[in-house]
């Protein structure tokens, strides 16, 4: 795939394995006890993070757009139907690096569970078919390398794979 570009302005870039909710109508004030008709279903997403951007625009009370919106940022698996999953709060979400286990979890122990961000996130913004929500990472996110070569899964659905290039200022 796509390799997965450290930005230079960074020097700790930290992946986070998340599940992905993905909306298949407009949503706007749902309940909780009706959101999950509005999931059209699920992807796994790598949220990379730039965290010593990140620290810095928090420190400044600055938007995090330096530290979660560059290019190749959140790579996104195959779509998987709601048809598929029976529980989206009963799946296994890993990260290995270079082949050693770095993150996993299970969406059970999510802070909040899929309705709950529903409800909540279309309170205050309305959602259209495509939108895409993430859930949260499992404990153990760490800073990987150029070269670091990363696979992201949710088990038994997806996997996805990528390698981290250093991105050269001007290029």
């Amino acid at each position: 795939g796509i390799p997965v570009q450290r930005p230079y302005y960074c020097r700790r870039l930290h992946p986070e394995p998340e599940l992905a909710v993905v909306l298949g109508r407009r949503t706007r004030g749902v309940s909780r006890d009706d959101a999950m008709r509005y999931v059209a279903g699920y992807a796994l997403c790598l949220d990379m993070t730039a965290r010593d951007a990140q620290d810095t625009c928090k420190a400044r009370g600055l938007p995090w757009t330096l530290a979660k919106s560059f290019d190749t940022s959140c790579p996104v698996s195959d779509f998987v139907p709601k048809e598929h999953v029976a529980d989206p709060h009963r799946l296994r979400l890993w990260l290995k690096v270079n082949g050693q286990l770095w993150q996993e979890g299970d969406t059970a122990d999510m802070l909040f569970s899929v309705p709950e961000l529903i409800s909540y996130i279309s309170e205050i913004i309305t959602l259209h078919e495509g939108d895409v929500i993430l859930t949260g990472t499992p404990p153990g996110v760490a800073a990987v390398e150029e070269h670091d070569e990363l696979e992201a899964g949710i088990h038994g659905l997806v996997s996805m794979r990528f390698t981290v290039v250093q991105q050269r200022l001007g290029a």
